[in-house]
């Protein structure tokens, strides 16, 4: 038996009632690339994303080929870490650190020391933006660009031809030996860039570095079982490894959908469990709706072909793991409801209206595979 659970990074549905705390009051990223001429998704339609409780976009589905539910997260945040772990089953009571005035001077000269280089920035900023001003510099200087955002992030950009990949990766590891106990960020994250002033771009080399699950999550149980957990893009970074028995690394949503199409032809009983970035990376952080749209439509147009090739055993589950509205100022992630879309050929389609916790997904996933 084999279930495919595919994330798409930051398509949220609309927003949580408790949004404002978040600053997040009125955001819904589907709703505003649904307006993008680039948007285009009959296949996500005839499942039923249209037909979930809440949902403002597209015209729903007579007879709906999934079953579907909005998701409420229970967890307090709206980060990718704290979202994969809830759809894995732990739940976080307590958000993660954040530092809208940048790091304390402890943490940034105990990186210094260890890092042996100085550091720039040191503030949250918009993670194109921050090479295209710290990175000339950077060049000269050799400091690192240290940055955070919204999240619970401590994001080092440097220029690979100044430091390389590799020798980035050491750093953030660094960083993360220190970033511990009250200052435990979510996620470290390395931002490689190259070319010259003004045209910085960054580089599909980024690495995550996230905390190890504060509990025992799905994928733990699946592998304890003697199941297979094959991780997809960054689904192995952000459980820090534990409980994946397989990972395949994609930078990008075509890698990862070509990933996804490969396992599909694959022989392997228990769970494939992929990320999908773009969206959340290029498009949304960037608040690039028709960007954003047109990669919903592509992964819609990818989706056909995959749905077709499943087994009568097999379930997919799409979702998400928090909202990225690129039609409000902010460019950070938003405190949304997430899409849940469930499709066997053996089960029949409902509609489950809201369904409190994105751990809802978890244990689906292990009733259908006899992990419970």
């Amino acid at each position: 038996m084999r279930v495919f659970l595919i994330v798409l990074d930051s398509v949220g549905i609309g927003a949580m009632p408790d949004a404002a705390e978040y600053g997040d009051a009125g955001s819904d990223t589907l709703s505003a690339i649904a307006k993008s001429p680039k948007f285009d998704v009959p296949n996500l339609k005839k499942l039923g994303l249209f037909n979930i409780e809440g949902v403002n976009a597209g015209e729903k589905s007579k007879a709906p080929l999934a079953t579907v539910a909005r998701l409420k997260e229970k967890s307090k945040g709206k980060d990718t870490t704290i979202g994969h772990w809830e759809l894995a089953g732990v739940v976080s009571e307590r958000p993660f650190p954040t530092y809208p005035n940048g790091f304390p001077p402890e943490i940034i000269n105990e990186f210094e020391r260890r890092a042996g280089r100085k550091t720039l920035c040191n503030r949250p900023y918009s993670g194109t933006e921050v090479i295209k001003d710290f990175g000339r510099e950077h060049m000269s200087s050799g400091a690192l660009i240290v940055y955070t955002s919204a999240d619970s992030v401590f994001q080092i950009a440097a220029h690979e031809d100044i430091v390389p990949p590799e020798e980035l990766y050491r750093y953030c590891e660094t960083a993360r030996q220190i970033l511990s106990g009250e200052h435990a960020v979510g996620r470290v994250i390395a931002r490689p860039f190259k070319g010259e002033y003004p045209d910085f771009k960054r580089t599909e080399n980024r690495h995550d570095f996230s905390l190890a699950p504060p509990a025992t999550t799905m994928l733990d149980r699946l592998k304890d079982k003697g199941l297979d957990v094959v991780g997809i893009g960054k689904i192995y970074d952000i459980f820090a490894g534990r409980g994946i028995t397989e990972k395949i690394h994609s930078k990008t949503n075509a890698e990862g959908m070509e990933a996804l199409s490969r396992m599909a032809e694959r022989r392997f009983n228990g769970l494939c469990f992929a990320n999908l970035v773009d969206f959340d990376m290029l498009y949304g952080h960037r608040n690039d709706i028709d960007g954003y749209a047109a990669a919903l439509s592509a992964f819609d147009l990818w989706l056909d072909g995959f749905i077709n090739n499943l087994k009568e055993d097999d379930m997919l589950i799409i979702t998400a793991d928090h909202g990225c509205d690129p039609s409000t100022p902010s460019t950070d992630h938003s405190r949304e409801y997430v899409p849940y879309l469930r499709f066997s050929k053996k089960l029949p389609p409902q509609n489950l209206g809201t369904v409190e916790g994105f751990d809802f997904v978890a244990k689906t996933i292990e009733l259908y595979l006899n992990a419970d």
